[in-house]
């Protein structure tokens, strides 16, 4: 394992600290998934992207990381609490399907959008609905242990027996019990009503009738609360005490709030050393988010702009800080995006033609041809070893200050300037050692740690000549030109691309 010096903001303690895991080289890392009842959106985005770069940079420095992400297939409500409608269930309702058959086909769709943007799979994604024994006999500790109390077929911690609770947050109970929210449904307000106090939260919640997600309980036929599913699940794969715990801001409180007192109330360890909070994407200052409407789905965003441009234009804020969508944002990061593609593509069109001579210059008799492929030894210039060891320090330093991803950002694109400004000067000489050495260099701290991929330039142009054909064929349905619309179809066929259109929109893949 490399030495570094790791510095994390832990929202525990609001301090900037010193990253030592429990128990090295491991390294047990649990983040806050989807709810699957809709497409993800750039907010997901923002969150995934970001606990991405944090798992590879700490996989880069070699720990062995354990990455947990889940589910959320059952339990979340619409007002985030206590009251409200299963989110999923919600959304099966309206389509007129089995919540499960929800939860799947968002599923699916949530992971295919988070390989476009090559965000690293989980090592683990458990669901709500698989973990339901877990979180019943999590529950029942609790209430063992007189941190819980059934009110009529309902479970509720009771905070008065937690005096730690709101450490996270940095509420007082005095201050959760003044703002309480007032609800307006009878269902709502008898809920309330069985409550002691109005800042206890639902461990388990008993079904109302015709709720279909629902388990049989010793307090009778119910579901989980919210908050309890990812203290059951983050403990059952990572130990009692997690090293790191991510999610969205939002989520402080109640969610992770909650999280805490759950579980540390059931084995009186810590439950999280160092719980790491990404800030939102807004729109004109305003959190983007379901809920109120000003949401980009990645697909729809994915037909405007490429998935690696989305990423760099999410890695362009701290994941502390918001990140505020506009199009000529997206449009810049575009262009800061091809700057380094072309750069890449160049180095590698350079040791292509490397290879293509190597038979010839295998067989030559001239020094400067056996320097020039590498077999005699030639060593990287100075110039281009001190870019590259200056890029490496640069990221290095900026990946150390709390994953300060525009800091490495920027380190790779001065490297990349070095690089086009030596070919410039120097008409070109690179010897092969050399290409090798920067093509490694980007794939290393732009591709391993940041995780961009780039793609040849010609790559980049079939995609968006693709996309505007795309965007003519839905122009010629809209004008009820059938005939035009099926003819675009054809011929994309039968170059190799596919064209589906579903209720969401229409996609394309390659056959």
């Amino acid at each position: 394992m490399r030495e570094h010096n790791l510095h994390v903001t832990n929202t525990l303690t609001r301090r900037r600290e010193k990253f030592e895991p429990v128990a090295p080289p491991h390294v047990g890392m649990y983040v806050c998934g989807p709810t699957v009842y809709g497409d993800a959106h750039l907010g997901h985005a923002k969150s995934y992207i970001s606990f991405d770069v944090i798992v590879r940079y700490l996989r880069h420095l070699g720990y062995d990381v354990t990455y947990v992400q889940n589910i959320t297939d059952v339990g979340h409500l619409t007002d985030d609490a206590d009251a409200g409608e299963d989110k999923v269930e919600k959304a099966a309702r309206a389509k007129k399907v089995h919540p499960m058959q929800i939860a799947e086909q968002f599923t699916r769709r949530y992971f295919e959008d988070m390989d476009r943007l090559n965000v690293l799979r989980p090592d683990i994604s458990p669901r709500a609905s698989g973990h339901i024994v877990e979180q019943i006999e999590h529950t029942k500790r609790l209430v063992e242990r007189g941190h819980a109390y059934e009110a009529n077929g309902s479970v509720y911690f009771d905070v008065a027996s937690w005096p730690a609770y709101g450490r996270l947050s940095g509420r007082s109970v005095e201050e959760m019990q003044a703002g309480a929210r007032v609800e307006v449904s009878a269902r709502a307000a008898s809920r309330v009503g069985e409550k002691r106090h109005p800042a206890d939260f639902a461990l388990w919640k008993r079904a109302e009738p015709g709720h279909i997600m629902q388990w049989p309980s010793p307090w009778g036929a119910g579901y989980p609360g919210w908050h309890i599913e990812c203290t059951v699940m983050g403990q059952k794969y990572l130990g009692e005490t997690l090293d790191i715990h991510g999610g969205g801001i939002e989520n402080v409180f109640p969610h992770h709030e909650d999280e805490i007192a759950q579980a540390e109330a059931a084995t009186g360890k810590p439950f999280v050393r160092y719980w790491l909070h990404n800030n939102m994407v807004t729109v004109g200052g305003q959190k983007m988010g379901k809920s109120l409407g000003n949401f980009l789905t990645l697909r729809d965003a994915f037909a405007k702009w490429p998935p690696m441009v989305i990423r760099l234009f999410i890695l362009q804020s701290h994941y502390r800080s918001p990140t505020d969508f506009s199009e000529e944002a997206l449009e810049a990061a575009r262009a800061g995006y091809e700057r380094l593609a072309l750069t890449v593509a160049n180095v590698e069109k350079q040791m292509a033609i490397f290879e293509g001579q190597k038979e010839m210059l295998q067989s030559s008799k001239l020094e400067e041809d056996k320097m020039l492929l590498g077999l005699v030894t030639q060593p990287t210039s100075e110039v281009i070893r001190n870019a590259i060891k200056q890029a490496e320090s640069s990221v290095r330093t900026a990946m150390e200050n709390d994953f300060d991803t525009p800091g490495a950002l920027a380190a790779i694109f001065d490297f990349a300037h070095q690089v086009n400004r030596y070919v410039r000067a120097d008409g070109g000489t690179f010897v092969l050692q050399e290409l090798k050495d920067i093509h490694d260099t980007f794939s290393e701290l732009a591709g391993d740690v940041l995780g961009l991929k780039f793609e040849a330039a010609d790559t980049q142009i079939a995609g968006g000549l693709v996309q505007i054909l795309i965007q003519m064929r839905a122009e010629a349905r809209k004008a009820k030109d059938f005939k035009q619309a099926d003819a675009i179809r054809d011929r994309l066929a039968e170059a190799g691309v596919l064209v589906e259109d579903t209720p969401d929109g229409t996609t394309w893949r390659l056959k």
